[in-house]
């Protein structure tokens, strides 16, 4: 089986993440809606993608790391990929549930020639089909991400509801209300399914990969607010200096250094995606004062954040089309 390497170490050329939402996508699919069109769907609100391998390719071409600001949902088909999530590495195969939520960091390592996923993309102004308040658990920002291996009647259960929304909004008479009780159910479906394997991992895991996992969870959840180990200690009920010999131990890095990888992260789409001044995102990410903000950004990455964020205006970023 052939895999495609990002470059001649099969990984993606560090950079900071670029906004992956509806617009980008737009203006990847648009130059090429002749050789995805019996593969994807494509409007304002929803995105469905029915198997087909191109589309990520297309992906590809546009440098990753990517951030989302949507809901994707979706089953692997065929194939393999070893893409990273929010700071963790992934293994995905054939029967495989993922779920990427908004906020969502990707950097795709590699994935096989054959690649396919059939997914549903919930765009920003897709109207969620619950009241406020009310989506399940797994949707509701508590889990930025999961990546699950299912039973067969899990996943045949999966395709059937991807399959029929695939057939409804391809209709000129498509019936609205359907679709987005549809979406419940697929929403539903992944929550049921997430829950279930979830509690099986708890109580199969070690003491030390549950603790990791919490605390990588809890970094990307507080990271811009709590800059130091003692918050995510004390939320955990454990000592700092225990806290970091475990992440140690199970990840072979510091807890300080996966909460400044996290930081300087959202730092860097801060600076790249919004027009804010260096003094504003300070204040925002609760740093002390612009000097200490711009000091540590240096000692992490080199650069001045005005280096940082002009380098970023300098470089191409795709132009958003007219709606397909």
């Amino acid at each position: 089986m052939t895999h495609q390497p990002l470059n001649a170490k099969g990984r993606a050329p560090k950079q900071e993440p670029r906004l992956m939402d509806r617009s980008q996508m737009q203006d990847i699919l648009e130059p090429n809606m002749q050789s995805v069109l019996h593969q994807v769907f494509f409007n304002n609100e929803l995105g469905i993608v029915h198997g087909d391998p191109t589309l990520f390719r297309l992906i590809m071409k546009r440098k990753p790391p990517f951030i989302i600001n949507d809901h994707r949902m979706g089953i692997v088909v065929r194939g393999e990929a070893d893409i990273n999530f929010n700071l963790q590495d992934r293994h995905l195969k054939a029967g495989m549930l993922a779920y990427l939520g908004p906020g969502t960091i990707i950097t795709p390592h590699r994935f096989t020639n054959d690649f396919e996923i059939y997914g549903v993309i919930l765009f920003s102004q897709f109207p969620m089909p619950f009241a406020p308040g009310q989506l399940p658990s797994a949707f509701n920002g508590q889990v930025r991400d999961f990546q699950l291996s299912v039973s067969e009647d899990d996943q045949q259960t999966t395709r059937n509801i991807i399959d029929t929304l695939w057939q409804l909004v391809r209709q000129p008479d498509c019936h609205q209300p359907t679709v987005s009780m549809l979406i419940s159910a697929l929403m539903h479906h992944y929550d049921g399914c997430y829950s279930k394997l979830a509690d099986q991992a708890v109580r199969s895991q070690s003491r030390e990969q549950t603790i990791f996992d919490r605390f990588i969870t809890l970094v990307n959840q507080y990271c811009c607010e709590h800059h130091q180990i003692g918050y995510y200690a004390e939320r955990m009920c454990l000592t700092e200096r225990y806290l970091n010999t475990v992440i140690r131990q199970t990840s072979g890095t510091t807890a300080k250094d996966w909460i400044d990888r996290a930081l300087i992260t959202h730092i860097k789409i801060a600076l790249r995606h919004t027009d804010k001044p260096a003094a504003q995102i300070a204040e925002e990410m609760h740093f002390a004062n612009p000097s200490f903000f711009s000091k540590y950004f240096r000692r992490l990455t080199g650069m001045t954040p005005g280096a940082f964020k002009a380098q970023s205006q300098n470089q191409p970023t795709a132009l958003a089309s007219t709606p397909l």
